[in-house]
């Protein structure tokens, strides 16, 4: 596993020399969101496209209701 010093140096190259502490602190932000989305995925699995949309309907229609 990568540790924060690794994910900062492979990250600074392909940023702008300009950037600022905010924009490295929100590109950590979204590796770290990722990566823990990946592990859920991985662990917990996923949904089709079609079982997503049709929870996305069903929790708007408890919404509106």
């Amino acid at each position: 596993m990568s540790t924060t010093k690794d994910k900062v140096q492979s990250l600074l190259p392909q940023l702008p020399d300009d950037c600022s502490i905010d924009d490295i602190q929100y590109h950590l932000y979204v590796i770290e969101k990722v990566m823990r989305g990946l592990e859920v995925a991985k662990t917990v699995g996923t949904v089709t496209q079609v079982e997503a949309k049709k929870q996305l309907r069903n929790a708007s229609q408890r919404h509106l209701s």
